[in-house]
């Protein structure tokens, strides 16, 4: 019988590069180029299927990029399923944004490592008091996440 397990190395290398090309160009808050971001929660993560959310996680979001093309590419339902919900849609309230994160076990793990990246205030020259609002916001959605 044939193996239909999707070679999740490929799609690692396919997923990074989607992230590079979705992002290119894009500077974070600190005025870096903002792949590094995707890269550094990609490898906080222990599992492969993990790491292509991680990397993945802003490309829909940020870009033209949508999740019928992640499908068309090969990406399995699963992951496709965890992008999406960790895709903050148009429109829809972060209460409810959240609620469909914290729904998917990929999308809510990376999520953490998201807002734990995001908080890390020392990767901002000069932080402004938006910043720190900012902070304070992640702050509850994080405690969001992480409780039953």
């Amino acid at each position: 019988m044939p193996n239909f397990e999707p070679d999740f190395e490929k799609l690692l290398a396919l997923a990074i590069a989607i992230a590079n090309q979705a992002h290119a160009g894009q500077l974070d808050k600190a005025g870096k180029p903002y792949i590094s971001h995707p890269l550094t929660l990609m490898s906080q993560m222990d599992r492969i299927e993990s790491k292509i959310v991680a990397v993945l996680h802003d490309a829909v979001e940020d870009s033209a990029l949508t999740i019928a093309d992640l499908v068309q590419q090969g990406f399995p339902e699963f992951i496709t399923d965890a992008i999406a919900a960790i895709t903050k849609l148009d429109g829809e309230s972060y209460d409810d944004y959240v609620v469909r994160v914290k729904s998917n076990a990929i999308a809510r793990k990376v999520k953490i490592a998201d807002l734990t990246h995001n908080m890390d205030i020392s990767r901002i020259p000069h932080p402004t008091e938006k910043d720190f609002q900012r902070l304070e916001k992640y702050k509850k959605v994080l405690q969001e996440l992480t409780s039953n």
